[in-house]
């Protein structure tokens, strides 16, 4: 029985792949408070799709953000996360991607982190 155990913790652990999770988070309005449209969700999520054959969207249930502007005040946001796995992270092609992103959601910023995972 003890052997059984090591070869299926030999065979599930040779089957485990190192990969990188991409996360972008996109508001769900403007500045003044209107919402984008969806079709701007679509495209990001066909053009994710094409590069890298996939993507989880997290549309459902927004998350909420806050934070603090150059001058003291309180924001916040109403988020739509967007997810793709990787092998390889090319922070070229995301620098440009987000400034894209930044572009199209006239956002100063948009937030996009990878971290390695382990696809099981």
């Amino acid at each position: 029985a003890r052997t059984r155990g090591v070869r299926c913790w030999r065979r599930a652990h040779s089957r485990a792949t190192s990969m990188h999770l991409v996360q972008i988070f996109l508001p769900l309005y403007d500045n003044a408070g209107a919402a984008f449209p969806r079709s701007l969700f679509d495209g990001v999520r066909a053009e994710l799709t094409e590069v890298f054959g996939g993507v989880t969207a997290f549309v459902r249930s927004p998350a909420s953000g806050a934070w603090e502007d150059d001058r003291g005040k309180l924001q916040r946001d109403e988020l739509v996360l967007l997810e793709v796995m990787t092998a390889h992270v090319d922070h070229g092609w995301w620098s440009d991607y987000r400034s894209q992103l930044e572009r199209r959601f006239r956002q100063d910023e948009v937030l996009v982190r990878a971290m390695g995972v382990e696809q099981l």
